[in-house]
């Protein structure tokens, strides 16, 4: 599979460089450290880096799987949902660091229990040029309002629940110790 993919100037096609994978890569999950044991760049970091001068850079899927320590069929899964939409050079996906920071969004937004659609919504108002950007922001404010609201209220109740068990726990425990039993 395709592990790094140097873009030559306009008008030529981008040339492929082989990895050491085979021709199916790998399915299995791995760690988040990068080449030669480094850790991996925060989502944050990749994020970022995108707004970066264009350097050409492009990215095998397997490449993506082994920074990300996720599996191919995870980012095919994210392209059928149309969430990442690959170029394609003599058949092969590759990725730009447009591709990268949409696919750091993803996972960040999936860890914090966001929904596919929402993730979906979230990136298709960016736009091309990210003239959507303040729509987004927007959008992301009205959602994370709503979400420390709904996690306060349950907080509030998980904090009534233990507090009742602990009235429950020290009644039973006091019972025990008045017959004698620890």
């Amino acid at each position: 599979m395709l592990q790094r993919v140097a873009r030559k100037p306009a008008g030529r096609e981008a040339a492929a460089t082989p990895g050491a994978a085979g021709p199916h890569g790998s399915h299995g999950s791995q760690g988040s450290n990068g080449p030669n044991g480094a850790s991996a760049p925060s989502p944050r970091e990749v994020v970022a880096s995108h707004r970066e001068a264009d350097t050409g850079e492009l990215f095998g899927i397997t490449e993506l799987c082994r920074d990300f320590g996720i599996t191919l069929r995870t980012i095919r899964f994210y392209e059928d949902k149309g969430l990442l939409a690959p170029r394609r050079v003599n058949g092969t996906r590759v990725y730009t660091r447009r591709d990268r920071a949409r696919l750091a969004l993803i996972l960040r937004s999936k860890a914090i229990g966001a929904s596919l659609a929402d993730i979906k919504h979230y990136l298709d108002l960016y736009g091309a040029d990210g003239e959507g950007r303040v729509q987004q922001l927007k959008w992301v404010l009205g959602k994370t309002d709503a979400a420390l609201v709904e996690l306060e209220q349950k907080r509030a109740h998980i904090d009534a629940t233990l507090a009742e068990l602990r009235l429950i726990n020290a009644e039973v425990r006091k019972q025990l110790d008045s017959r004698g039993h620890p």
